[in-house]
């Protein structure tokens, strides 16, 4: 593909200049960033319209920019509390922010051009100390643009704050560039100091208190199985199934349960039958966009929970009602100082003489029926048929990741090369990456289909 790139250089001015320490959810990711190596960038990538013009895209990124200080902040370092290199954010009221312009062939893909634009805002990282944290790029053909990417990066905003960010859109008069109505939600410089002030460091206090009890249930564990090193040395199982999608709406609908709740239920009892593990623990992600005033806010204010659930001389509906409560904690906990956090993970493994390995994550990004919707509740008869119909395959590798068994979990995989595999059928998508130099292979894939089983099972007994 040839293709040519320019840039537009978009003025902004906005409020709430200044500098400060980094929230809890910022400090949070700025960490996992510097331990794995991972730049941890959000980016998507989506269709325009074809009156869409460069006008209107430069006045949509210098909104964006201007009404909301995350995307307005970069990183200052010195000696601090964390060490020689303590990153403190420091907000600009003024400045530039580049609009790429990617020019492809009238016969190339836009959606192939937009894809490679996206990888590029995703593997690259953002220099911290004098870039914005926010990158745009548009995709022209023969003069008219056809494709948007936009990225973040993730220790500024969360996903659902790039939710909140695209809703705030609608504010936006693409004829004046002028708002109708101010900003929500609180500023990052606004919300560290309400953590940092008694009032926050006691409800950090409690949700570390916590942390500890849930990783005092945790027996020090190892894997019995030889694992298949391998370089790079994190590998990614795909697995599609419809009839964990159907199975989890039918569960939910007999216990009362969040389809969620079932998930974690069904991972509790494989991780115990599959890799011998019991409690099991998962960290889940915590929006924390329940929280008051957090729900409007643009920026980082997700981070995890921890869930620790014991499958021991239980039923699968005894399961579910247990990880419903474990979750249930481990949201209502999961707003913290991730240092203190951090501390005790460690005082906790220095006790076992051996890492825990607490670095399981369950992240849930379905946006799946609940129990009661108009479709009904599905039928073991209709479980049984989609089963044949999941695919389950290994695909990426790379040389890092966040933990050594990481499950990302949707609705529909956000990758468009996979989104044909669901057929057209609702389903559970999961991207299971693993430690190679940890797990063997073979016990990755009996884990998934375990994961799948006793959800079938349980609907069709």
């Amino acid at each position: 593909m040839a293709a040519t790139l320019s840039e537009i250089r978009v003025a902004f001015e906005g409020d709430g200049a200044g500098s400060g320490e980094l929230t809890w959810g910022q400090m949070g990711i700025w960490r996992t960033t510097q331990r794995t190596g991972r730049t941890m960038n959000i980016v998507m990538a989506m269709p325009l319209a074809r009156w869409s013009s460069l006008t209107e895209m430069a006045t949509m990124l210098r909104f964006m920019v201007s009404r909301h200080p995350a995307l307005r902040t970069r990183l200052r370092f010195a000696d601090g509390p964390t060490g020689p290199r303590h990153p403190r954010q420091v907000i600009a009221g003024s400045g530039e922010v580049p609009l790429h312009v990617v020019d492809i062939g009238d016969g190339d893909d836009p959606a192939a051009a937009a894809e490679e634009l996206r990888s590029c805002y995703e593997l690259t990282w953002f220099d911290y100390e004098n870039e914005f944290p926010v990158r745009m790029g548009v995709i022209r053909q023969s003069g008219a643009l056809a494709q948007m990417v936009l990225g973040c990066s993730h220790v500024m905003v969360d996903g659902n704050g790039l939710g909140v960010l695209f809703e705030d859109l609608e504010r936006l008069d693409r004829r004046t560039g002028e708002a109708a109505g101010p900003p929500q939600g609180p500023r990052p410089l606004d919300l560290a100091g309400k953590q940092g002030s008694p009032a926050g460091r006691r409800q950090s206090e409690r949700a570390i208190a916590h942390w500890a009890a849930q990783l005092g249930r945790l027996p020090a564990w190892r894997p019995a199985d030889r694992a298949c090193p391998r370089e790079p040395r994190f590998a990614e199982l795909v697995a599609c199934s419809p009839a964990m999608e159907l199975g989890l709406r039918a569960i939910a609908a007999r216990t009362g349960a969040g389809t969620g709740d079932v998930l974690i239920a069904a991972y509790s009892m494989a991780v115990a039958r599959v890799f011998g593990r019991n409690p099991s623990v998962s960290q889940i992600v915590v929006s924390n966009r329940f929280r008051p005033g957090l729900a409007g806010a643009v920026a980082q204010v997700s981070q995890h929970g921890i869930c620790v659930v014991d499958t021991a001389g239980a039923s699968f509906v005894e399961v579910v009602a247990r990880a419903q409560k474990a979750a249930t904690s481990a949201s209502f906990y999961g707003y913290y100082d991730p240092v203190e956090r951090d501390r005790v993970v460690d005082e906790a493994d220095a006790s076992r003489g051996q890492p825990l390995d607490i670095s399981w994550t369950l992240n849930d990004r379905r946006n799946m029926f609940e129990p009661g919707d108009a479709d009904g509740v599905p039928t073991a008869a209709d479980v049984r048929q989609a089963l044949p119909r999941t695919r389950l395959y290994w695909d990426r590798s790379q040389p890092t990741f966040d933990g050594t068994l990481f499950l990302q979990v949707d609705s529909e995989s956000p990758l468009a090369d996979r989104q044909a595999l669901r057929n057209g059928l609702p389903s559970v998508c999961l991207e299971v990456w693993t430690d190679t130099h940890l797990f063997a292979l073979d016990r990755v894939e009996a884990f998934v289909r375990e994961m799948e089983a006793v959800v079938v099972a349980e609907v069709c007994a």
